[in-house]
């Protein structure tokens, strides 16, 4: 391990962060390892005394999550240390999209310019700040393929062991992206709810690793919070009125409404209510299903989707998903695969954006809360793409058509442009 890890006992920092509270009976604990309630086995979240910030001092600050460090459960001077940096993604105006769908205001925010090219880099790079406050001796996390690309290649940043566990049957871009960087791979024969279980196991037996998104989850899940502070930014130090969020754990939903939230007790932006909404794919809809019913039970499901990076049949935060989305008028709605495939197109095609699964069942369920009208299509929105399409090609395998080779002459081209456009 370098030198930049504490020793074990340390006193961990974590700037403006107070301590540890439960979600489900508010129990508090000092900060430190620990990921779940002792009295109720509730999880965790992190809780803050935020100091006053102004937007001038995070507009000074440097062009990644790290201009937000005193919002971050993170130690001072974190920007000065070795991270991969994330952040500060483009909020993309979508215009034509935004006619084609008949709206008045529509953005993108676009996770492809990441380091590792999702959203995944953010949480990542707090996990790592706080697993080295703690003394841990690996990086690691069970995955479905993002979050493996990240941990891997912050580890590799930051010169420490990373260990990443993901099921075999993931995209081979993916996993491939994750290799790359040195970590130790392991595939598992099995959906991403037993690569998990396997993971909380490891993370029993193994207290000098750190998986991120285990036993130093409350740390990792308030990075998402800059996805949300860079929206507001990006807007005028304004919030948008309406943000369509795709839902795996669905702790990027969560985080981003608590940004929303933070920003507006601080006086950085006026207070107004976003409505929030959550997309899922219909082979992975645990959420959505129990918002359809009332309820405010999650009961997981077998995923079965073209959408592998939000196929988590049994959602941490999915309670917590609904108490959002019921809170600001909002609400969780799912969409099959053909309807997925048929929205990454048609990002593609009218904004050039080639993003992964993910916001292909974003702007899918955009479409269909348009046409039953239930979201307003004169309100500034905003959809989150996640990812990069290039770690989701196979989805993309029969909807687009390639055509046959042709010979290297003026009479073969003529020939392909006219069968290619009869109109032309």
């Amino acid at each position: 391990m370098t030198s930049v890890i504490s020793k074990p006992g340390a006193s961990p920092r974590f700037g403006s962060a107070t301590a540890l509270t439960c979600r489900e009976c508010g129990a508090a604990f000092d900060l430190g390892g620990r990921h779940a309630c002792s009295e109720c086995f509730g999880p965790l979240a992190v809780t803050y005394d935020l100091p006053p910030v102004t937007r001038e001092a995070i507009e000074a600050g440097p062009p990644n999550i790290w201009r937000y460090a005193s919002l971050l459960p993170v130690p001072p001077g974190i920007g000065s240390t070795r991270t991969t940096e994330p952040g500060r993604t483009p909020l993309i105006r979508a215009d034509n999209l935004a006619r084609t769908l008949g709206m008045r205001a529509l953005w993108v925010k676009d996770e492809r310019a990441n380091p590792t090219h999702s959203f995944k880099d953010r949480v990542v790079a707090v996990a790592l700040a706080a697993a080295i406050e703690m003394g841990h001796r690996v990086l690691a996390c069970p995955s479905t393929g993002n979050l493996a690309n990240a941990v891997a290649a912050a580890a590799a940043r930051a010169g420490i062991r990373s260990v990443v566990l993901v099921p075999a049957s993931l995209e081979p871009q993916k996993i491939l992206a994750s290799a790359v960087y040195g970590c130790l791979l392991v595939t598992v024969d099995g959906d991403y709810d037993d690569v998990n279980r396997l993971a909380c196991e490891l993370a029993e037996e193994r207290e000098d690793w750190a998986f991120v998104n285990v036993n130093v989850r409350p740390y990792y899940a308030e990075g998402s919070k800059t996805i949300g502070y860079e929206i507001a930014e990006d807007l005028g130090w304004r919030l948008p009125r309406q943000i369509v969020v795709p839902v795996a754990s669905g702790a990027q939903l969560v985080k981003i409404d608590k940004a929303f939230r933070e920003l507006a007790a601080l006086g950085l932006v006026p207070g107004d209510t976003v409505r929030v909404y959550g997309a899922q794919a219909s082979g992975c809809a645990p959420v959505a299903r129990a918002f359809r019913a009332g309820s405010s039970v999650v009961e997981p499901v077998r995923p079965d989707t073209v959408a592998k990076s939000l196929a988590i049949g049994n959602p941490a935060d999915g309670p917590y998903v609904l108490d959002v989305v019921r809170r600001t008028g909002g609400s969780v709605t799912d969409v099959p695969d053909e309807e997925i495939v048929a929205a990454i197109g048609l990002l593609a095609q009218s904004e050039g954006i080639f993003g992964e699964t993910a916001v292909g069942v974003t702007l899918a369920v955009l479409r269909r809360l348009l046409a039953a009208g239930e979201i307003d299509p004169g309100e500034e929105t905003v959809i989150i793409n996640s990812g990069d399409g290039l770690k989701t090609l196979d989805a993309m395998a029969g909807a687009v058509r390639v055509p046959e080779p042709v010979r290297p002459s003026l009479a073969a081209f003529e020939q392909a442009y006219r069968q290619a456009s009869p109109a032309a």
